[in-house]
């Protein structure tokens, strides 16, 4: 995502939503691998949303390879380390 950012266009490419109340299957979110990762933000997909969790895959990921991952229903979901690394 580091280099997604230049000088010349310095916006960032995503629109996310950061409202956990209002999230739909097909948004796009700012999730977080707390488990090794620290803080470093990561783009997912949701696919499913319910009232306590929520679950995505990682954005870009072509549909017959999706890897659907378990996150928390906030702001910034959080998804555990061994979801994001699974094979």
């Amino acid at each position: 995502m580091q280099n997604m950012i230049t000088p010349d266009d310095p916006n960032c490419p995503f629109e996310f939503n950061f409202d956990a109340a209002t999230f739909q299957p097909g948004d796009i979110v700012s999730y977080r691998v707390s488990e090794g990762f620290d803080d470093m933000p990561f783009v997912g997909e949701l696919i499913e949303v319910h009232d306590d969790f929520v679950v995505l895959h990682h954005f870009g990921e072509p549909e017959n390879q999706w890897r659907p991952m378990r996150g928390t229903r906030e702001d910034r979901p959080v998804v555990s380390r061994e979801d994001a690394l699974a094979e």
